[in-house]
């Protein structure tokens, strides 16, 4: 009598499977039905938008004034450079200094090694606070400087854990028999290691670049100049303070639905991020779980 197998192990039923369609199915709808109620009515006239009563969600003609106007010049346009300039140069910083932290923290007979990721791992049960960490970004003059969107979260120890896990996951023959040909470590680093890793570190890169593009909350608490805001703290302001963007060499009369102005943009805030991750979600199961399991 062969032994009884796992739950996890046996054959779904027809009913099991149409239960799995229908969740699935009714989550996709909660996502994808807003997220086409904004599209719709970003792209809708006064009137559509009038005799809606708000958002849209069927279509009557395509309005693409909204967009213009947002992309004209003004306030949004020049958030958006912003929030892509921080994303830019701080995926590109938090990436590197991730990299070099993880390469050295996998290494056992690197000095300071177990030191050094007691520390970082320490922070996962003791986090400074929100008062601390305002006092040291303004205590080192990074106030109302883009910076300060920056390097307080240059590293997220998580990722930090997860790319030394995969790190760890390499073959030690590979990279010995590197050292006996004369390579030095950031020699192997970049031309062993890396290109061996290109998963967890599209992945980790992804986070990062969400991170750093959905910024805010520092914004709201460093940033005083309105010419620095990122793109989702004039979102932030739009939507919940009421508050009208300035838009250059356009009268209030001769602007699109405001409606649509603040639908624009949160497309625009959402689109880039829903672009990119179709690329990097196929490298989720190696470049995450591994590196999370062997970490």
């Amino acid at each position: 009598m062969s032994a009884r197998r796992a739950a996890w192990e046996e054959k779904p039923t027809p009913v099991g499977l149409a239960g799995k369609g229908v969740a699935l199915s009714v989550m996709v709808l909660i996502v994808l039905v807003p997220l086409w109620s904004v599209l719709v009515t970003s792209l809708s006239s006064r009137k559509t938008i009038n005799d809606a009563g708000g958002m849209v969600m069927v279509p009557r003609g395509i309005d693409a004034s909204a967009y213009v106007t947002i992309f004209s010049g003004g306030i949004v346009t020049r958030a958006l450079w912003v929030t892509t300039l921080v994303t830019v140069a701080g995926t590109i910083l938090s990436l590197t200094l991730t990299v070099l932290a993880a390469y050295g923290l996998s290494r056992p007979g690197s000095v300071g090694h177990r030191t050094l990721l007691f520390y970082f791992l320490l922070t996962f049960l003791l986090y400074p606070g929100l008062v601390p960490s305002y006092l040291v970004v303004t205590g080192v003059g990074l106030k109302d400087s883009l910076w300060a969107l920056i390097l307080p979260t240059a590293i997220s120890v998580f990722n930090l854990v997860v790319v030394r896990g995969f790190f760890q996951g390499l073959p030690n023959e590979l990279l010995d028999s590197a050292r006996i040909d004369g390579a030095g470590e950031f020699r192997i680093l970049w031309r062993i290691v890396l290109p061996l890793s290109r998963p967890v570190i599209a992945v980790v890169g992804l986070f990062y670049a969400v991170g750093y593009w959905n910024v805010w909350f520092s914004a709201l608490l460093y940033i005083d100049s309105n010419d620095k805001f990122p793109i989702q703290r004039i979102l932030q302001s739009m939507i919940l303070q009421g508050q009208s963007p300035n838009f250059s060499g356009q009268s209030v009369g001769s602007l699109p639905p405001t409606q649509a102005i603040k639908m624009a943009v949160v497309m625009v805030t959402v689109a880039p991020i829903v672009l990119i991750y179709p690329f990097i979600q196929r490298h989720f199961v190696k470049g995450v779980i591994v590196g999370a399991i062997k970490g």
